[in-house]
């Protein structure tokens, strides 16, 4: 039997650890596709066209947009981000686990969209503590930190949508939890 994709969609609130999760389940698991994501933004220092984003004209998103070739996107900031379908599709058709690391608005419309797809959320172990890691972090103002705050808030009440909650207390018990749950729903097609 050929073995069907399985789209994954995680998310969670910034400072929750979704980068290092992501990053542990690419070295981990070997038909992990990592899908990039579209954006109109220039690029930063250091970013890599094809390995941070595809950088495109915002002619080109648009025209994404009105011919359904995104499953998610968003307009941020006078840029839009987003989730190119063609080589999603095409990953998902070779039996890949496509993975999806992107903000709660974006995941919330690939559930609604996509019914197959099997979306994690990761939770901080308490308020306290994502306070405390995006803090720790130094990279931006108390300000920022405090909006991020605010954002997460909302985050978290959205989780109930999600399929699965999983807990970042340790990298190796979130990424044990997150390839549980893989090796559940890829049997769950056989």
């Amino acid at each position: 039997m050929v073995n069907k994709g399985l789209l994954l969609v995680l998310s969670g609130p910034s400072g929750v650890g979704k980068g290092t999760i992501q990053k542990e389940l690419r070295r981990r698991i070997k038909d992990i596709y990592y899908s990039v994501s579209a954006t109109t933004r220039a690029p930063r220092k250091n970013e890599t066209e094809g390995v941070d984003y595809f950088y495109i004209s915002k002619s080109e998103f648009e025209d994404l947009i009105r011919t359904d070739s995104v499953l998610e996107y968003t307009e941020y900031c006078g840029n839009y981000y987003g989730t190119p379908k063609k080589e999603v599709d095409k990953m998902l058709s070779l039996g890949k686990i496509v993975l999806l690391e992107i903000e709660t608005c974006g995941a919330l419309q690939v559930i609604e969209k996509c019914k197959e797809a099997v979306s994690v959320f990761i939770l901080p172990p308490s308020f306290e503590e994502l306070r405390n890691r995006l803090t720790a972090r130094s990279t931006e103002p108390p300000e920022v930190v405090e909006s991020r705050l605010e954002k997460a808030k909302w985050e978290i009440e959205q989780s109930v949508k999600y399929q699965y909650r999983v807990i970042n207390d340790t990298v190796e018990n979130a990424v044990s939890s997150i390839i549980d749950i893989i090796n559940e729903n890829r049997k769950s097609e056989e």
